[in-house]
């Protein structure tokens, strides 16, 4: 065993451990950070987007030294049919502002020197090294983690787990219940390298402006689920993502997906003469504000994609994981500012702090609709987006037929598809689950 005793162990390098190891240490903590991989990011080929109003409140000034790939300027939401896309884009200059809102980001470079941050603050970060199991002593409180090391057993505090959607080590200590498959999404990603000119002459970019596209429709082939196209400075992220539940019923594949999305006659023209150079799956938690476990316990907390911190409405991920990471260590500062002991009761501080943020706000906002998309996916995922496609065709083509006709006939589909009860109903369940 390691005789040397921690104020917090942090138990994984992503958004949410490095927020809470970074935080701690800024406040003169002694914290140890454990990271099963060969670094921090060594696991994680992810594109994904940066919010800076998170990342500020941790790094200030991170905009000079952080390897960011593009600042966004526009956002597109495509519903798509097989061989079609109906499509809402938001583009403004105020984006191009000094210190921009959001950024692309690759992830494996992010998080290795987000995690330099962190040591350089005063933490120790302990690489390929695993955490088997929680520590406890006589009375079942966790005072720290057993690892695959030859030394074993760590000893602090408090614990933070940060370990990611599965979870292994909170579920494998009885913690809380390993994710349900219509909890948890697999999204599977290509980065597609191209000469940095050819990306900005595609998407209509200049300089380090980027864009996002973000699709549904029957690209997910009835599932629910979503596809997603990000541009960085020489190569485009893109994917595509369904819930694990659904895979599992419709024998569908993650690849089979991708291949579809990619070779769609909206999406092939932006990929054309890439090479792909990297291909990885990722576990997203999807399950929303009914999906969060006990966030807290005796001598241990759980903060981001360990606490189903996901919200799937707006695509936010990184930015809850950060917020809930920096808030636990602030509350964890706290008491132990205080001189308090690490219980249960105390840790609740994590907790009614982590409710009066935006994180559980907007969670409870969102809190029915991932169980409605779910048990509607063939209509909101398949049906709708093929009838939408058909009535803006029938809307924008000319061919002699009188408009009354084809408006009529483009009621008459929507009727048909799901009937007067069937849209009526679907339409008060969405607004109710909006609200």
């Amino acid at each position: 065993m390691i005789d040397e005793r921690f104020d917090a162990i942090v138990v994984g390098a992503g958004m949410a451990g490095n927020a809470a190891a970074l935080t701690m240490a800024k406040r003169g903590m002694k914290i140890l950070q454990l990271e099963r991989g060969e670094y921090a990011g060594s696991k994680n080929v992810q594109g994904a987007i940066l919010y800076a109003d998170m990342m500020e409140k941790l790094i200030p000034d991170f905009r000079e030294e952080a390897p960011l790939e593009r600042h966004l300027v526009e956002q597109r939401f495509w519903i798509m049919d097989d061989r079609s896309h109906l499509g809402m884009q938001y583009r403004s200059d105020d984006f191009n502002e000094e210190r921009p809102n959001r950024y692309t980001i690759i992830r494996a470079q992010f998080d290795k020197w987000f995690s330099s941050k962190v040591r350089e603050a005063g933490a120790t970060v302990l690489c390929e090294t695993t955490a088997t199991d929680l520590a406890r002593d006589d009375h079942g409180r966790v005072i720290g983690v057993r690892t695959d090391r030859r030394d074993g057993e760590i000893h602090a505090d408090v614990v933070v787990l940060a370990e990611g959607v599965i979870g292994l080590l909170g579920t494998r200590a009885g913690l809380r219940r390993r994710p349900e498959p219509d909890k948890v999404a697999l999204a599977v990603k290509e980065m597609h390298f191209l000469p940095r000119e050819t990306i900005e002459a595609r998407f209509n970019l200049e300089g380090d402006e980027g864009l996002v596209i973000e699709a549904a429709g029957t690209i997910s082939r009835g599932m629910t689920g979503m596809g997603f196209i990000y541009a960085n400075k020489e190569c485009i992220s893109l994917g595509i993502g369904c819930l694990v539940a659904d895979f599992q019923r419709t024998g569908e594949t993650p690849y089979g997906l991708l291949d579809q999305f990619k070779r769609h006659p909206s999406v092939a023209p932006l990929i054309a003469g890439s090479e792909v150079k990297e291909y990885s799956a990722h576990l997203i938690p999807e399950g929303g504000y009914k999906a969060i476990p006990q966030l807290y316990g005796e001598g241990w907390v759980v903060a981001g994609d360990a606490a189903q911190l996901n919200n799937a409405v707006h695509r936010e991920g990184s930015n809850l994981a950060m917020t809930s990471g920096r808030i636990a260590a602030e509350a964890i500062f706290q008491l132990k500012s205080r001189g308090d002991r690490m219980t249960a009761k105390n840790l609740s501080l994590y907790k009614k702090m982590l409710d009066d943020s935006f994180v559980i706000k907007d969670l409870k906002k969102y809190k029915d609709l991932p169980t409605l998309m779910h048990t509607n996916s063939q209509n909101f995922f398949l049906t709708y987006p093929q009838l939408l496609s058909r009535a803006m065709q029938n809307f924008v083509r000319v061919d002699g037929m009188p408009k009354a006709e084809k408006e009529k006939m483009t009621l008459k589909s929507f009727v048909k598809a799901r009937s007067w009860a069937g849209l009526f109903g679907d339409a008060f369940r969405f607004a109710r689950a909006w609200r």
